[in-house]
């Protein structure tokens, strides 16, 4: 990640109307597909400090490995790993659920960093991922995040059919974004503008955002909507 954004990074996933109704999301999701009574081994991956640990304990014992120790905070630092998430890495057990939100437009080599996920995975477990969706949509804020693509659900079902993983459900979210979006990049393309790090918008226009944010996700969510700036996989390993 650039420095300058794992800078504010903390801000962003605490405070931002993105990061925060991307969280309540998915665990909208969670809360329907798990059942609350079960204790199970979670794995973030790519969890920063771990700012979604805490919500992510009504579903079991959770644990994350980060490659970046400039994020890494210390409140969760014993349960974090610090390291790549490759083959190397062996946390010594396997787990239900594991998440990888936002990490794989990251990777030069998602196939692998899904196989390597599998074969942590329980039988019966579940990965969820969140990718940025649509090329179309590259702006400055891909740059200075490092990312190599953006998915649709046919790049990303190419990936997962390498990879072997079985995709439950696909779907597109944050549908208002993807006008949105498409609009700054034809700005950034027309002006040439340099990428900058985001930051948290005033009070009310961040909140009115993630009103929007969650309403949209209430009334749409369940809808097969061609578009959106996000990209929600859920699947597990193929056979079980």
């Amino acid at each position: 990640m650039d420095p300058a954004y794992s800078g504010v990074y903390r801000e962003l996933y605490t405070q931002h109307w993105w990061w925060r109704s991307r969280e309540a999301m998915l665990l909208d999701v969670l809360r329907r597909r798990l059942s609350p009574s079960r204790q199970r081994a979670i794995l973030d991956v790519g969890c920063g400090g771990g700012f979604l640990f805490d919500q992510l304990a009504q579903f079991g014992e959770v644990e994350g490995v980060e490659a970046d120790e400039s994020l890494i905070g210390d409140k969760h630092r014993e349960r974090i790993h610090l390291a790549r998430y490759d083959d190397d890495f062996d946390p010594g057990k396997a787990f239900s659920l594991i998440l990888m939100l936002d990490v794989l437009e990251h990777l030069p080599d998602p196939v692998s960093a899904v196989r390597h996920s599998l074969e942590l995975l329980e039988p019966d477990g579940l990965i969820v991922v969140t990718v940025p969706a649509f090329r179309l949509l590259w702006t400055g804020h891909d740059e200075i995040n490092r990312h190599y693509t953006r998915y649709t659900k046919r790049t990303f079902r190419e990936m997962a059919r390498k990879a072997d993983l079985r995709i439950d459900c696909d779907r597109y979210f944050f549908h208002w974004v993807f006008p949105a979006k498409l609009a700054r990049r034809l700005v950034e393309t027309t002006f040439q503008l340099s990428p900058s790090v985001p930051r948290v918008p005033p009070g009310w226009i961040n909140e009115s955002l993630y009103l929007l944010s969650r309403t949209e996700h209430r009334v749409l969510g369940r809808l097969p909507i061609p578009f959106g700036s996000s990209l929600l996989v859920v699947g597990g390993r193929r056979g079980d």
